[in-house]
C-alpha cells in the first residue's frame, strides 16, 4: 500500500486536497457556526458538531478513495446546514440529533436498496434545485442586512469576493474571509483560557423522536443531501471518468452519517464544487493517479476534525456580522445555479417556481416549515401541469393515422 502510495502520489494531487480543504472548510464551516449560534448551542456542542463532520468526511472519504482508486472528496452537507439555520432554532437538540439519525438512515436505505438512480426521476431536479434556492435565498440576503449595520466591514467583503469572482474564482471567497477578519481586528475579543480543550472529542447526545423534527428537519435533509449533493458529486466523478457505482458512495456515507448523527453531525454526502478541483487534469494528468488526492483530503479532513473544539472557539471570537456575511457570501455561487437549474427547465418552471417562493417564504403552517410545504405544493403543481400521454393503445392508433 504503502509504495504504491508514493509511486502516485504528486504535489499537484496534494496541493488539489489542500485547495479543495480550503475552499470546502471557509464559508461552509462558517454556515455551521451561524446555525449553532442561532440555536443557542453550547461551544462544546459546536466542537461536536464540527468532529462528527469532518471525522466522518475524512474517513469515509479516504477508504472510498482507496476502494476505488478515485478521487472520491467528501464533505458535510452544505443546503443542510443552511436548512438549519432555520429549523434548528426552533427544535430541541435532542429531537435534531434524532432528525439527523432518521435523515442518515433514509439514506442509507436509499444507497442500500439501488433506489438512488430511480429516486432522482421521481422528484424532477428543477424541483430539487428550486428547493435549495428558496432555503438559500434568506441566507444570502441576510448580507445586506448586516451591510445596512456595519458597512465598513461587509461592503469591503462583498466588494472583494465579486472581484475575486472575476480574477481569482477559487479564492474569491477566502480572500473575502481574510478581508473581513483583517478589518474586524479591533473588535476580536481574545481567548478565554481553556478554548484549545476542544480537542477533548466529541460529545454524546441521546436522539430523541418527534413527529414534528422528522417531517421538518429529517425528510429535507435526507432529500438534500440526495438532490444537492449526491447527484452532482456522482455527475462530477462521471464526468471525469470514474464509473464507480452510486450506491457505494451513498451507503457509506449514508453510515458515517448514522454514526455521527448522535455526536451532532447532520450530514456527510459527496462533496461537488470542491470535488472538480481533485477529478480535473490539474489534479494530476494521469487520471488513475489522481486518487491520491481524495485519500490525502480525507487524512487532512481528520486532523482538522481533531481540532473541531480549538476552531469553534476561534471562529467564536469573530464579530456576527463576518460570519453573516461570510456565509451568505459562500452561498451566493450555490444560489445563482440554483436558480438557474430550476428556470432552466420549460416544462417544470412554474412548479419550480412556486416551491422557490414556498421555500422562500418561511411560512410554518400547523407545525410543517416551509421546506416540506414547498416540496409538497411544487410536486403537485407539477403533477398537475405535466402533459396526460396517452394510453399506449390510443397512442399506437393516433400514429396509424
Amino acid at each position: 500500500m504503502w509504495q504504491t502510495l508514493r509511486r502516485d502520489a504528486a504535489p499537484s494531487t496534494l496541493l488539489a486536497a489542500v485547495l479543495a480543504l480550503l475552499v470546502g472548510y471557509s464559508g461552509p464551516f462558517l454556515i455551521i457556526v451561524h446555525a449553532a449560534q442561532s440555536a443557542g448551542l453550547s461551544e462544546p456542542q459546536l466542537a461536536s458538531w464540527v468532529w462528527a463532520v469532518s471525522i466522518g468526511s475524512g474517513v469515509a472519504g479516504a477508504w472510498l478513495s482507496w476502494r476505488w482508486k478515485a478521487p472520491v472528496i467528501t464533505a458535510w452537507s452544505t443546503p443542510g446546514a443552511a436548512l438549519l439555520l432555520t429549523a434548528l432554532p426552533g427544535t430541541p437538540y435532542p429531537e435534531a440529533v434524532g432528525a439527523f439519525l432518521a435523515a442518515a438512515a433514509i439514506v442509507t436505505l436509499v444507497g442500500v436498496s439501488g433506489m438512488f438512480d430511480r429516486l432522482m426521476r421521481l422528484f424532477p431536479p428543477a424541483l430539487a434545485a428550486a428547493l435549495l434556492a428558496g432555503i438559500l435565498f434568506r441566507f444570502v440576503g441576510d448580507v445586506v442586512g448586516e451591510a445596512a449595520r456595519d458597512l465598513a466591514l461587509v461592503l469591503p467583503m462583498a466588494a472583494l469576493f465579486f472581484i475575486g469572482r472575476r480574477f481569482f474564482p477559487r479564492w474569491a471567497l477566502l480572500a473575502a474571509i481574510a478581508a473581513g477578519v483583517a478589518l474586524s481586528l479591533g473588535q476580536i475579543r481574545a481567548p478565554a483560557a481553556g478554548s484549545w480543550q476542544g480537542l477533548a472529542g466529541p460529545l454524546f447526545t441521546m436522539p430523541a423522536w418527534s413527529w414534528s423534527a422528522c417531517v421538518n428537519l429529517a425528510l429535507p435533509l435526507a432529500l438534500l443531501a440526495l438532490t444537492s449533493q449526491f447527484l452532482p458529486g456522482m455527475a462530477v466523478l462521471r464526468a471525469s471518468g470514474y464509473d464507480l457505482p452510486a450506491r457505494s458512495p451513498v451507503t457509506v456515507l449514508g453510515l458515517a452519517s448514522v454514526l455521527t448523527a448522535p455526536l451532532g453531525g447532520h450530514g456527510v454526502t459527496l462533496a461537488a464544487i470542491i470535488a472538480a478541483i481533485c477529478t480535473g487534469p490539474e489534479s494530476h494528468p494521469d487520471r488513475r493517479r489522481r486518487y491520491v488526492a481524495g485519500l490525502f483530503c480525507g487524512l487532512l479532513y481528520i486532523v482538522l476534525g481533531l481540532m473541531g473544539g480549538a476552531l469553534a472557539a476561534w471562529v467564536l471570537l469573530l464579530p456576527k456580522a463576518l460570519v453573516v456575511a461570510a456565509a451568505g457570501l459562500a452561498l451566493f455561487g450555490t444560489l445563482a445555479s440554483s436558480l438557474g437549474a430550476a428556470l432552466a427547465d420549460g416544462e417544470h418552471r412554474e412548479a419550480a417556481l412556486l416551491t422557490f417562493v414556498v421555500a422562500a417564504s418561511g411560512v410554518s403552517i400547523a407545525g410543517l416549515g416551509a421546506p416540506l410545504w414547498a416540496m409538497l405544493a411544487g410536486g403537485l403543481l407539477c403533477r398537475l401541469l405535466s402533459p396526460v400521454k396517452p394510453a399506449p393503445e390510443k397512442a399506437v392508433e393516433a400514429a396509424a393515422r
